[in-house]
């Protein structure tokens, strides 16, 4: 049982930017979609002032 102060709460953004994907698997997300994904998910980064995280899509827990 894991106590509620231990569950890890979903994160909200918005795609800034999204790249090709692979050659058999292309991208879901588009750019301007706002998406649910795990906090410790990705890399943060700081890029012409605009914080912002890289993250892969397998990531992603859902398209809201």
């Amino acid at each position: 049982m894991i106590p509620d102060s231990a569950k890890e709460k979903p994160q909200k953004k918005i795609i800034l930017a999204v790249g090709k994907g692979k050659k058999d698997e292309p991208m879901t997300v588009k750019v301007g979609d706002t998406v649910l994904y795990g906090k410790h998910s990705g890399t943060e980064i700081t890029f012409e002032g605009i914080d912002a995280i890289i993250i892969k899509e397998s990531n992603i827990f859902c398209i809201i």
